[in-house]
């Protein structure tokens, strides 16, 4: 797997326009290189308004969705309005695109929540629609299962050629073996239910490894990705990894098995996070607001694009 720089994104959930204007700008200023919105029914804005948004307030940031919930939306509709953000972001978007899993947000809406093997029917079709879409000369025909399109329109085209990056996440084999064929940012999330019963979760190690099997001769193309969903920077390390742990029913040992969890000093964490790309080929980083210390950001400020 290629040796990247180091890349991160900022999250954020916001309600106001003065709120997120001021994010947008601090983000910039801290050094980020990339926006990112989820995409659930909670109190937040839509994503891909509000990242039209962004793209006139920076002319830097790149913007990103992590990810749109593939039921929410058609997707044929989800690749025009990609486009159409990548021509008004001068081609600067990341199109992150998953199955969806909040349930909140199918209970709210309604929409049925299906069972696995079919979300993951309908998320494979997608990808094929939105990479057709992207890079059709004019009309796409698409015959799936669950999805058939013809004969359509397929304007306006992205900026980026081919097409833009798109970022496919998961936690699963079968989703992240999907993402290794078909996406350019693989999102790997250690979310993984636990408990008495059930058996002990992968490491991050073992699903790069199903990334790489999947992936064949395409892997040097593919960029790591993770949420560094828990991120602090301490003097008290051994402390913090304890509470992290007792937190997550972890031994501390299990907690250091996955670089969702960083914690220590500036440079114990900058020298983790080199280890892990060594040992994985993760370079990509998402930070939540809610991690975003003055310490953190200046991991941000010691790692990025190095």
């Amino acid at each position: 797997m290629a040796k990247r720089p180091f890349r991160f994104g900022v999250q954020h959930q916001s309600l106001t326009l003065e709120d997120w204007r001021e994010h947008i700008k601090r983000s910039e200023d801290i050094g980020f290189d990339i926006l990112f919105m989820q995409d659930h029914f909670v109190p937040q804005m839509a994503p891909l308004l509000a990242l039209t948004y962004a793209a006139s307030v920076s002319s830097r940031l790149r913007l990103g969705t992590l990810v749109l919930d593939n039921d929410l939306r058609h997707p044929a509709m989800v690749a025009k309005e990609a486009a159409t953000l990548d021509v008004l972001s001068g081609g600067r978007l990341e199109l992150g695109l998953g199955a969806g899993w909040m349930m909140v947000d199918y209970d709210g809406t309604g929409i049925p929540f299906d069972p696995p093997a079919t979300r993951f029917q309908r998320m494979k079709e997608t990808a094929a629609i939105v990479k057709g879409y992207f890079t059709a000369p004019e009309k796409l025909t698409y015959a799936g299962r669950l999805y058939q399109i013809k004969d359509l329109d397929t304007s306006p085209k992205p900026v980026q050629t081919p097409h833009p990056p798109i970022l496919i996440g998961g936690r699963q084999k079968s989703m992240l073996s999907l993402a290794a064929r078909e996406a350019d940012i693989v999102s790997i999330s250690m979310l993984d239910r636990r408990g008495p019963d059930l058996p002990k979760p992968p490491t991050f190690a073992e699903k790069v490894s199903w990334v790489r099997e999947a992936a064949g001769a395409r892997l040097d193309a593919l960029e790591i990705h993770v949420n560094a969903s828990n991120i602090q920077v301490t003097d008290d390390a051994r402390g913090a990894i304890e509470a992290l742990s007792q937190r997550l029913g972890l031994t501390p040992e299990e907690a250091l098995l996955s670089p969702a969890n960083l914690i220590g000093s500036v440079d114990e964490i900058v020298e983790r996070m080199h280890q892990w790309r060594e040992e994985t080929g993760l370079s990509f980083y998402n930070i939540s607001t809610r991690a975003l210390t003055p310490g953190v950001a200046q991991v941000v400020a010691k790692a990025s694009g190095k």
